[in-house]
């Protein structure tokens, strides 16, 4: 078992951790994917339409996700924040969108999630590195 810096153990091998990172974006994408398909046949029959809109929600989401990671982390804290804040508040907008509410009712609870992961996540990176925007352990 190898130390980290942070003080807590890394169980893990560095094969584990790089399956993890391939396979996280497809099992999230997958869950989205059947959660907007739920959301949009609101209790009726499965379709072959229905199915492929699910496919194409968790294509599309497995993308964004990828995309984030990717350049996320190298942006300064506020736009690192406000990427991953974005990202929630889309991602969460459209599946909110697929149950029947109203445009407005969607936009305006989107804009809260993605304000409050960003406040967070803000807050957190923050926290976290040194005034040049190194990270700290």
């Amino acid at each position: 078992m190898a130390h980290t810096t942070s003080g807590f153990p890394d169980i893990f091998s560095a094969r584990a951790h790089m399956a993890a990172n391939r396979v996280l974006p497809v099992v999230l994408g997958l869950v989205y994917g059947f959660w907007a398909a739920a959301n949009r046949r609101d209790g009726g029959p499965i379709t072959g339409w229905n199915v492929l809109f699910g496919f194409v929600s968790a294509l599309a989401f497995m993308v964004v996700l990828i995309g984030v990671r990717a350049v996320a982390p190298r942006l300064k804290r506020e736009l690192h924040a406000v990427a991953w804040g974005a990202f929630a508040g889309v991602a969460f907008g459209f599946l909110y969108s697929q149950t029947g509410a109203s445009v407005l009712r969607s936009s305006g609870n989107s804009l809260m999630v993605a304000g409050s992961v960003t406040a967070v996540l803000f807050y957190r990176y923050y926290t976290h590195e040194d005034a040049t925007g190194h990270r700290v352990s």
